[in-house]
């Protein structure tokens, strides 16, 4: 991975506004039915507001599908992919004590891929915390 972005929505608490630090590493491999890839993937940011860094680490899985093919085929019609076939679960560790509640939540996100011609394929996964709902 060399290029991760990590931006809080403008409510959320706490705001992130966070660059990749060096080269994160990313691990890939596909069930043996081959309809799915299982993802788990590191890297190393760093906050613009605080200057704090942030370790990063999600797990995941990837629907297979057709158009997703096409993607990791490098078939010149490929066209991104909607939300709804790759979904994670993130998780956050840092030292930086105004980002130190990311630490404390549980933080699920679905993804997509995103083509656009003569630029590499970008994975943006827009990412959830799990909250407790009304009794």
């Amino acid at each position: 991975m060399t290029n991760i972005l990590v931006k809080s929505e403008p409510s959320f608490s706490p705001s992130i506004d966070a660059e990749i630090v060096g080269a994160g590493n990313d691990y890939i491999h596909n069930d043996p039915s081959g309809k799915h890839m299982r993802l788990n993937a590191h890297g190393v940011v760093r906050d613009k507001g605080t200057g704090g860094i942030v370790y990063l680490n999600y797990t995941g899985i990837v629907n297979i599908t057709p158009e997703l093919g096409m993607i990791l085929g490098g078939d010149p019609n490929a066209k991104s992919t909607e939300f709804g076939d790759s979904f994670i679960e993130m998780r956050f560790e840092t030292g930086e004590e105004k980002l130190k509640d990311l630490e404390l939540g549980v933080f699920v996100g679905a993804g997509r891929f995103v083509v656009e011609q003569e630029k590499p394929v970008v994975v943006e996964y827009k990412l959830s915390k799990a909250v407790k709902g009304p009794a």
